[in-house]
């Protein structure tokens, strides 16, 4: 090891980064030591292994708004001295999870080279022996089941790294021995797709390595053109897998993005249950509702029921691209709804494809050569909800300006600050004109490249619209599968989780008469069983950063039951507001009221789950280690008594749901006992009078 070595020190965390060492750097907590090796990169037809010889400290530590503290390390390439390599770690002094990667530059012109045909980077090297107990996370597996992406852990054994398999991840975790290690990069795809892959060796070190599409063939890297790595985390805690998981859910709850309001548990409505209602059980058009009139009408209900977003879905423009508002639909323009909203203290939200732009939109006209095109074929315009026919735009080219200078425009005319992004698939473009890719690379290339960029330039575009748009969020709809699904996304902003579940096709039965091809599109506890199963992210990953919409609709016990599921921190709501009784607006309302009490309690605490999904019962209990404030949420498919016992203590006050009775133990925890007369939820709020 050379003389230099600079520190960055936390309270739960050390690093070391060392000059002439045989690994990069090294992370430190309590029992726990993790040698990170080096970045490897092919330059010139030839790997470079990226240790440094010499390392300084580049500027002083920058203070980013969620707390954390960016340093900025730079040193030479030992291998290459025409090389310098910038470390960049984002730390926050009380968190154990780090966010780092790497910007390699030349001092003269050397080109990123495919030596063996394909990718050739490893971005890290990192040894898992000393934990015997090793799981893959993947956050991006579709599961046609519930017609969703949910998270699943994975076991990794002796056999996968003596066979050398890869692992999608975008997590790996290791736990035993001394404690746990969690090591993960940012970006997203739907398993097993994916553009990085952790590559296990038979002595249990494991690799993170490029896949395709993380540069394009002779790629410049320059003083003026870096390369720049995704970001990676790594973590270790002293305790199990169980304190690795609620030490990552407070991560990416707090320190992961500086979107605090991407974070913030504001309830959410949308239009478009009513659109598909009124399309399929009245036969009438899906942009039939979308008038003055009707919004108006919807923002009374929702203002009584809650709802802090009010989000106008598709239809509220006249053509896609230029993103004005429709003169047909409402001839006063959104100025009468804005000003509704503004009165009952709503943010208005509204939908986007970011990706289309109407055949005789100006937009187009000035980005012609934006347009996506598949084989040297152009793509062909098609229908959008009704709306003139449109063209697939690349984002990964200069059409990505347009759409923001678009979207700040909007910002500043009607005030939206909520942003949902609807069908943004992952590929689809391999033109040689954009910027993923050119005439020199193939088509196979470029599109790879198109498809890992697409996400960062989604990302790019969010920042700059949040940046521009104060108390802005972009959200992303992955409700189908082939989407940018993984942590990078979840560093800006937040996703659009679960739409109506499965279709009749996906389960092979027949389409009903009314053509509504949605399964679960009624009250009941049927929909909710599927919206609930993407609760399964919350282990790792706050639910609140999962949005899903839950019906209001009577009778009353389906309104119960959808509470009980939506306080759990999905925070959606949808339906046909003005179809709802005054009894049942004022119930829901009231119910509403009380969760707003301890919401931030519930976002905050780590989750507790008893009995499987559709269980009985199945049993959520979110209440703050701190406060004692939060909701248990009892779910039974029958009649009958449950009784529970928390795991937190608890708050002295609390609310409940009739059937329910509350009793404290001398620890301060609480003996819940349910009773049900048919199937339903039960409900208790601590910290609530």
């Amino acid at each position: 090891m050379g003389d230099d070595v600079l520190v960055v020190a936390g309270r739960q965390f050390r690093i070391e980064v060392p000059s002439g060492a045989d690994f990069l750097w090294r992370y430190e907590t309590e029992g726990m030591s993790c040698a990170v090796a080096p970045p490897v990169f092919e330059l010139d037809g030839a790997p470079v292994t990226a240790g440094l010889d010499t390392i300084s400290r580049v500027g002083d530590p920058r203070q980013l708004t969620n707390g954390v503290v960016e340093h900025v390390f730079r040193g030479n390439v030992a291998e290459d001295p025409s090389l310098t390599l910038d470390l960049v770690f984002r730390v926050a002094d009380d968190d154990p999870v780090i966010r780092f990667r790497y910007v390699v530059r030349s001092e003269g012109v050397r080109r990123m080279t495919k030596f063996t045909g394909r990718d050739r980077i490893s971005y890290l090297g990192l040894s898992f022996a000393d934990v015997p107990s090793v799981a893959e996370l993947r956050l991006s597996e579709w599961n046609d089941l519930i017609h969703g992406y949910t998270l699943v852990e994975r076991a990794v054994g002796a056999k996968e790294f003596e066979h050398q398999m890869h692992m999608v991840g975008p997590v790996l975790v290791g736990d035993g021995g001394s404690g746990s290690v969690l090591v993960a990069y940012e970006h997203g795809a739907t398993a097993p797709d994916s553009f990085l892959t952790f590559a296990l060796c038979p002595d249990r070190r494991v690799e993170l390595r490029a896949v395709k599409g993380n540069y394009c063939r002779d790629q410049v890297v320059s003083e003026s053109h870096p390369y720049e790595t995704v970001w990676m985390e790594l973590a270790a805690v002293p305790g199990d897998r169980d304190a690795l998981a609620a030490a990552y859910h407070g991560f990416a709850l707090e320190h992961l993005s500086e979107n605090a309001e991407s974070r913030t548990p504001y309830i959410f409505y949308n239009t478009w249950n009513y659109q598909e209602r009124n399309r399929h059980w009245n036969g009438r058009p899906y942009l039939e509702s979308m008038n003055e009139e009707r919004m108006l009408q919807e923002i009374d209900v929702a203002h009584r029921l809650g709802v802090e977003v009010f989000v106008i879905d598709t239809g509220w423009y006249g053509k896609t691209g230029d993103w004005r508002v429709s003169r047909v639909r409402f001839p006063n323009g959104l100025r009468p709804i804005t000003e509704k909203l503004d009165r009952c203290g709503m943010k208005l939200g509204l939908w986007f494809n970011p990706t289309v732009a109407a055949a005789s939109s100006d937009i187009l006209k000035r980005h012609e050569e934006c347009i996506t095109s598949w084989r040297g074929k152009r793509s062909e315009p098609g229908p959008i909800w009704e709306t003139e026919e449109s063209h697939h735009m690349c984002l990964v080219s200069r059409y990505a300006d347009a759409f923001v200078a678009e979207s700040i425009r909007l910002h500043g005319e009607l005030g939206v600050t909520y942003f949902k992004w609807d069908a943004v698939d992952q590929h689809g473009c391999d033109d040689p004109h954009h910027d993923h890719g050119g005439p020199e690379q193939s088509e196979e290339e470029r599109e790879n490249c198109y498809a890992f960029r697409l996400g960062p330039a989604m990302m790019d575009i969010a920042r700059r619209i949040r940046e521009a748009c104060p108390g802005a969020i972009v959200d992303f709809d992955v409700t189908e599968a082939g989407r940018f699904v993984g942590l990078a996304w979840l560093s800006e902003s937040k996703y659009y989780l679960v739409n109506n579940g499965p279709y009749y096709a996906t389960y092979n039965l027949p389409i009903p008469p009314d053509q509504n091809w949605n399964m679960f599109f009624y009250p009941g506890p049927a929909r909710a069983w599927i919206c609930r199963a993407s609760l399964e992210y919350d282990r790792w990953i706050p639910s609140v950063l999962f949005m899903t919409h839950y019906l209001p609709d009577e009778p009353e016990s389906s309104q119960l039951i959808n509470f009980a599921s939506l306080i759990l921190g999905q925070n959606g709501v949808w339906g046909d507001l003005v179809g709802l009784s005054e009894e049942a607006v004022a119930r829901f309302g009231g119910l509403m009221a009380r969760y707003k009490q301890v919401r931030d309690d519930i976002t905050n605490s780590y989750p507790v789950r008893s009995g499987p999904l559709g269980g009985t019962p199945e049993v959520h209990e979110k209440i703050s280690e701190t406060t004692g404030r939060g909701a248990v949420c009892i779910f039974s498919g029958q009649a009958g008594r449950h009784i529970y016992v928390t795991q937190n203590t608890v708050a002295e006050t609390w609310w409940h749901t009739d059937g329910v009775s509350v009793e404290i133990d001398e620890s301060g925890r609480a003996r819940l006992e349910a009773d049900f007369t048919e199937s339903g939820a039960q409900v208790v709020l601590f910290g609530v009078r």
